[in-house]
């Protein structure tokens, strides 16, 4: 008798209750845990313990059935998931996390497409759940093929440029909602057409696919962000139609904070989310953006690493700007290196980190707090700022756009306005860059020809060695 009893307590609704209410307070201090570097780790397994307690609060209802499948697909996503992630460079962690958040958009999809067939086309079903189905399913599709786009872009398997159809392509974009939306009107109104249900997901793949191939390389972060607030949003309301609190309230916490960070990434960019998604900014090659460096535009100044050295170690303040030119170079390690070796003659060393710096939030963070670099001497935009004037030498490390003075001094830039870092107050300034081709927003940037500016042209990471053996040597 004690075996049933125990199934019968494991399975009572009210302990499920309870199972997840203990689920989501992990959650919400999982979050918190992620707003600083020395509590992410801690953070994400707080809330990784959530999400476990949740599947197995999911997994005790008494109306779950199939456990053939089940056990098929978590051994399917474990075994696609785990290498997958271990695997991933950092360099491609912006890819991998479209690609992610896109599998989450289209599991969604999925499930309001299982839904319909099982219902006989929502036939007898409470007008509220066919509404957050629908919703799900056309929020997931276009967050499905949206990420699959932003991803292709930032494998560069698409081109970073924007693609469109010009002056049209807005109107494409609001044809393809309207027949989105008309479809799922006419589902809900009663008809049980799987043509229908078909020609409503295709409608919002089609209209994912149109609203990301115009937004150029510079606008990905934003991108990704935003998407991901779609993926939880349309998970949230999948949990509503399925009844299960576990969907609902992480969809929401995702959505929300996806939501927030997509209007803080706008912000650190001064662009409004509706002028990313319309499109045609970034990564269409070089536009003219240097005339803001007058007389002395087209001059671009050379160095060497041994030069370098000697500037950096005759420093008493150093500020190392790193961008997704390090990054793609694995430059971080070496950067600690020559770190260490301006310590030890007791140079003052920070790090100013831009907001949007790489191609995902917090990029160049993961990437120092890997090589150890303290987590004190990582400043952000609006604390780095004022320091500029009192250094010495910026070190700028394959940091384009996020450092270019025509945001300040070019009205006619694209990036006017945007918020960047001014290592142009700083004494002197040295440039770590393979060529002088443009970054994502794809202009010239005027930090290049200004007298101050001297460009160490190369790897990042060899470049960054070769100064740290000239530093040993002096």
């Amino acid at each position: 008798m004690s075996v049933p009893l125990a199934s019968t307590f494991l399975q009572d609704p009210n302990f499920l209750d309870v199972l997840y209410i203990i689920a989501f307070g992990l959650f919400i201090q999982g979050l918190r845990g992620l707003s600083g570097p020395t509590t992410a780790v801690r953070g994400n397994r707080i809330a990784a313990v959530g999400m476990t307690i949740a599947v197995i609060a999911t997994l005790l209802n008494r109306n779950e059935g199939n456990w053939g499948l089940i056990v098929l697909g978590i051994a399917l996503g474990t075994a696609v998931g785990v290498p997958a992630a271990r695997q991933v460079k950092m360099t491609a962690m912006p890819q991998m996390v479209a690609l992610f958040n896109g599998v989450g958009g289209g599991a969604v999809f999925l499930i309001s497409w299982a839904e319909f067939r099982l219902s006989g086309g929502f036939s007898h079903t409470p007008t509220y759940v066919t509404v957050f189905s629908l919703f799900a399913a056309i929020v997931g599709s276009v967050s499905f093929w949206g990420s699959n786009i932003a991803f292709g872009k930032l494998q560069e398997v698409i081109p970073g440029r924007p693609i469109s159809l010009g002056s049209a392509q807005q109107i494409v974009n609001l044809l393809l909602l309207i027949l989105a939306v008309a479809a799922g009107i006419d589902i809900a109104a009663g008809d049980h057409s799987e043509g229908i249900f078909i020609g409503m997901l295709v409608a919002a793949a089609l209209l994912g696919n149109a609203v990301v191939l115009p937004i150029g390389g510079a606008d990905m972060p934003v991108v990704i962000s935003l998407l991901n607030a779609f993926t939880g949003l349309s998970a949230a309301a999948t949990g509503i139609a399925l009844n299960n609190p576990a969907l609902i309230v992480a969809g929401m916490i995702v959505g929300a904070s996806g939501s927030i960070l997509t209007n803080l990434m706008a912000k650190a960019m001064n662009r409004s989310i509706p002028a990313i998604v319309a499109g045609g900014f970034g990564g269409g090659g070089a536009i003219e953006g240097a005339s803001g460096a007058g007389e002395h535009a087209g001059t671009v100044r050379s160095t060497t690493a041994a030069d370098a050295a000697i500037q950096l170690a005759y420093a008493n303040r150093v500020v190392i700007v790193p961008g997704y030119g390090m990054a793609v170079a694995q430059a971080q390690h070496a950067v600690r290196e020559l770190t260490k070796e301006l310590e030890k003659r007791q140079v003052e060393v920070s790090y100013a980190i831009h907001p949007v710096a790489g191609r995902m939030p917090g990029h160049m963070n993961v990437l120092l707090a890997e090589a150890d670099v303290p987590y004190d001497q990582l400043k952000e935009m609006e604390e780095a700022n004022p320091e500029f004037q009192r250094t010495d030498v910026s070190l700028v490390i394959g940091a384009n756009d996020v450092t270019n003075p025509a945001a300040k001094n070019t009205p006619s830039s694209p990036i006017y306005g945007m918020p960047i870092l001014e290592v142009s107050d700083s004494h002197s300034v040295i440039v770590i860059k393979r060529s002088m081709n443009p970054g994502f927003a794809g202009i010239e940037n005027e930090l290049y020809y200004d007298p101050k500016t001297e460009m160490l042209f190369g790897d990042a990471k060899a470049a960054v060695t070769d100064i740290t053996a000239e530093l040993g040597q002096i």
